[in-house]
């Protein structure tokens, strides 16, 4: 089957490419409100659906398209992608010195009306950070495109993560050994000698 990844996110590229899976990029604007009803780990799953229904008229029957949404969570509230600078620091200001959650939601969706979606869960734990390192960061990184106001391949990542439980990939934004899994059962694995 051909891979379609549905996402812009050059994260994504780089893992799928370093798992050594053929794809193509294909992408769409796509409302990513959600049901407020929604909690925690349903939101990233719902996001990742959502998006995948919205490529599926396009598929041919041989292709499978792989859409992703990664939710940052703080207890019950869901950290988005920051607005601006003062979010963003309001954000990492509540993160900093905490453990939060961060869920990876992935829907797989084949031309042929098969779907799987599931979502993978790390819990961060962030060591206290000044407000000049996190100033720092927003100002150098501009983590506008990033769920909770950052990336774990970051520099905020690299001095801030104190320990993670669970996959690093998963808050990179792509559960890689989830997503091999799946893409198995789907038969849609490149052939491997």
């Amino acid at each position: 089957m051909k891979l379609i990844l549905a996402s812009n996110s050059p994260r994504r590229r780089q893992l799928l490419t370093e798992l050594g899976l053929p794809y193509e990029t294909r992408l769409l604007e796509v409302d990513e409100d959600f049901p407020s009803h929604l909690r925690r780990a349903e939101v990233a799953e719902y996001l990742a659906a959502h998006k995948a229904a919205a490529y599926a008229p396009g598929l041919a029957p041989d292709e499978v398209v792989l859409t992703a949404d990664t939710i940052v969570c703080l207890g019950d509230d869901v950290l988005n992608k920051p607005a601006d600078v003062a979010e963003a620091t309001a954000m990492l200001t509540r993160l900093q010195g905490r453990a939060h959650d961060v869920f990876t939601a992935v829907c797989l969706r084949c031309g042929d009306g098969r779907e799987v979606v599931f979502s993978d869960q790390t819990i961060v734990h962030f060591r206290p950070l000044s407000p000049a390192e996190i100033s720092h960061y927003i100002t150098t990184a501009q983590p506008f495109d990033k769920a909770g106001a950052y990336g774990a391949q970051d520099w905020l990542g690299m001095v801030g993560i104190s320990r993670l439980e669970g996959s690093y990939f998963t808050v990179m934004g792509l559960p890689t050994h989830r997503v091999w899994e799946e893409l198995d059962k789907l038969g849609a694995l490149p052939a491997r000698t």
